[in-house]
């Protein structure tokens, strides 16, 4: 079958080496997706272990049409049986791009009709329609007269792990933490130190890659589980298998700070959620006072000057970013990703790379340090 795995701008290469990983084949990388085929074990995989994908969706069938009836006509003879139970519920997300409707609400209202109204017409019942947590999910994407219909595989996105207790302020989205760790190619014979953590997304997120934790390990339910042809067995025999991968190494050392004790609360709650709180350590100091007398792996996400009333201020704080660099990180390799580009010539350090990203909305740069 074809699988389309969604993420962000710039992740791209890393999710094409993940896919590699599971199995999948004749991938092709697209903008902010990757394609690739696949059975139901890599399907399966694919939403279980990929660190960087946002979600996994499967298209079912595509169809040209003359007009909104035609379009209704064509999804309401589709065997939507075969897919799924009325019992379940139901949503429609719509990507419109047609002079054939003047709003994407409409298309995703007609693809609608024709859905429900092929299932009370069959089976006399009708699936409900719940747009904050459904069982089914469709996605439809419509060009001029073209129209693709796939089903989302994942339900929730998958940047929701199942561990944050706590978000904090202005968190870093845990598939961008992830794609950031596996950028840096950390040695995981180095600490890694996240010295602003915010909530402990990095650090958690590293700790998972360093163990081979699956991201999905918490998750109860995926939508491919509602659909008629789960495979029950599989998934165990899965699950049972990606388990015993695991490998909690005391040798690898983490160490996530912050200035703030609110902040440094939200990483210890959300770390004992994750189930690492024997192997993350957490500090509550200002950055410029840790003292580590090895080479360290630094990676953050500093402010952005968003909360910082003016823009001196900002600039210091990135001064003095790269003179605690500079004096109290001597021989160690620093990526930081920051939306403040401004900002960023402050730091007065060299950058040997730099990677285009998205932290959200905002147009980012990751850019790697090394200090000597």
């Amino acid at each position: 079958m074809k699988i389309i795995a969604k993420t962000s701008s710039g992740i791209e290469d890393i999710l094409v080496k993940e896919i590699e990983t599971i199995g999948g084949k004749n991938i092709r990388k697209l903008k902010r997706s990757v394609e690739f085929e696949g059975d139901k074990r890599v399907l399966y995989l694919a939403n279980y272990k990929l660190r960087t994908a946002v979600k996994i969706i499967v298209p079912i069938f595509d169809f040209k049409f003359k007009d909104v009836e035609d379009y209704y006509q064509k999804l309401y003879d589709y065997q939507w049986d075969k897919i799924f139970d009325p019992s379940y519920t139901l949503s429609i997300d719509s990507s419109v791009r047609s002079d054939f409707f003047n709003n994407t609400y409409y298309a995703t209202l007609k693809a609608k009709d024709a859905i429900v109204d092929f299932f009370r017409k069959k089976t006399n019942v009708r699936p409900d329609i719940d747009k904050d947590d459904p069982d089914i999910k469709i996605n439809i994407y419509v060009n001029k007269d073209y129209c693709n219909v796939s089903l989302d595989s994942s339900g929730q996105p998958l940047f929701k792990r199942g561990w944050r207790k706590n978000q904090g302020i202005a968190p870093i989205n845990e598939v961008l933490a992830a794609a950031i760790v596996m950028m840096s190619e950390w040695n995981t014979q180095l600490p890694l130190l996240d010295f602003m953590c915010g909530s402990g997304t990095i650090p958690i997120e590293a700790a998972m890659i360093a163990f081979n934790i699956p991201p999905q390990i918490k998750r109860k339910s995926f939508s491919f589980m509602k659909w008629r042809d789960f495979d029950y067995r599989l998934w165990m025999q899965i699950i049972e298998e990606e388990h015993s991968k695991i490998n909690y190494d005391k040798n690898i050392k983490i160490f996530a700070n912050d200035i703030s004790k609110k902040a440094v609360e939200n990483t210890r709650e959300n770390i004992r959620s994750a189930g690492l709180k024997d192997y993350i350590k957490v500090f509550n100091k200002s950055f410029d006072k840790l003292d580590f007398k090895h080479t360290m792996y630094i990676i953050f996400n500093p402010p952005y000057g968003k909360r910082i009333e003016t823009k001196e201020e900002i600039y210091d704080f990135y001064k003095k970013i790269g003179d605690t660099l500079k004096n109290n990180f001597k021989n160690c390799e620093a990526w930081m990703i920051t939306g403040n580009m401004e900002a960023l010539k402050h730091l007065g350090l060299r950058t040997s790379k730099r990677v285009n990203l998205f932290n959200g909305q905002i147009e980012a740069k990751l850019v790697k340090y090394e200090i000597y």
